[in-house]
């Protein structure tokens, strides 16, 4: 079923999903000769405002090197709703929503300059240690994270 909104269930009690935006240009590269953006390219806009949206939260590449993590994608859904265009200005947005779970599930939006939805979708991420083992619980850096979240220090 193609969703607009809220791939994952908000759980009562837990804090607001964290979002993060980032506005940018279709680009030459991105489009077919149609000059339509080629649907491979979704997954890259999302990539985008995740980097930004965790960069933000401690969740970083970067921070999850060093805390000898990693987190791969096991699940990525996208659902098209209008097509976008070469040289067309979107705005793309990631959502972190809470969980219970030793994972990490965002939602994206990508609006249309006038507002108007393109797509949605969301990933879900697993947290594995460097040696490939899969964490079986909270790892520090993520429930360092979500008590930050708590706390209300990511508004």
């Amino acid at each position: 079923m193609r969703r607009k909104k809220n791939y994952f269930p908000v759980l009562p009690g837990s804090p607001h999903p964290l979002a993060a935006r980032v506005t940018r240009r279709v680009s030459f590269s991105e489009v077919d000769a149609m000059a339509v953006a080629w649907h491979g390219r979704y997954a890259y806009y999302f990539e985008e405002a995740y980097a930004e949206l965790t960069r933000k939260c401690g969740l970083g590449y970067e921070d999850f090197f060093k805390a000898g993590l990693r987190a791969p994608i096991v699940q990525f859904h996208v659902d098209y709703f209008r097509s976008l265009f070469l040289e067309e200005e979107i705005t793309v947005e990631a959502r972190l929503i809470w969980d219970e779970g030793a994972r990490i599930n965002m939602e994206y939006t990508i609006y249309k300059a006038d507002g108007t939805i393109a797509a949605t979708g969301y990933t879900v991420q697993m947290f594995i240690e460097e040696n490939g083992a899969v964490c079986l619980t909270m790892p520090k850096l993520f429930e360092s994270c979500r008590n930050k979240w708590q706390r209300g220090e990511f508004a």
